[in-house]
């Protein structure tokens, strides 16, 4: 597992032994970010990443939040409470020198400490078939991270559902082999 571009480009990632973590593949975070970098229509013919604060929910290796910065973004939080998980995001972030640019906190995505920075890029790569999706996005809202207009990435199993939220506008829906990403466009309530 590696950094595909930017800064960090070919820097390998630190991945604990076992199945106790489930990396996104290079494939799928390259596609992600093709996205995600190249906007669209869909997307608002935005970069999404250039100068973007970020957060990795459920972040694992942290991998998807450090290309992230690798690709210009300027701020990075990991939010993650497996400790292997936490070690592993350490160990990344350690290596690639991003220590000024990253937070890393030990919580559950579901009960998140508040913050007054809202992050204008998140990825949600929650446990598959969890069902957290919807509480997670109420918690994280409830708490400030997500910023009034931001692009939420989920990561799930292809084979599991998704509801939407009356604040979120599906602009994108991916399938890569077992894997489902939704790309989801969210405004605040007092934007609608």
């Amino acid at each position: 597992m590696r950094i595909i571009s930017g800064k960090h480009r070919g820097h390998n990632l630190s991945v604990p032994p076992g199945n106790v973590l489930r990396p996104t593949s290079d494939r799928v975070r390259e596609s992600i970010f093709n996205i995600l970098t190249q906007g669209g229509k869909n997307l608002k013919e935005k970069d999404w990443v250039t100068n973007a604060c970020v957060l990795d929910g459920f972040a694992g290796t942290g991998a998807l939040g450090l290309e992230a910065l690798s690709r210009g973004a300027v701020h990075l939080t990991l939010m993650d409470n497996d400790r292997s998980a936490l070690l592993a995001c350490y160990k990344n972030v350690v290596a690639l020198n991003e220590q000024a640019n990253t937070e890393i906190i030990n919580t559950n995505c579901l009960t998140p400490p508040r913050t007054n920075t809202p992050c204008t890029l998140v990825f949600l790569d929650p446990p598959y078939f969890s069902g957290f999706s919807k509480n997670v996005i109420d918690s994280l809202e409830k708490t400030g991270w997500i910023a009034e207009k931001a692009i939420i990435v989920f990561e799930l199993d292809g084979k599991e559902g998704f509801k939407c939220l009356d604040n979120e506008n599906v602009v994108e829906d991916r399938f890569y082999g077992n894997t489902r990403v939704i790309f989801v466009y969210w405004t605040s309530s007092k934007d609608k």
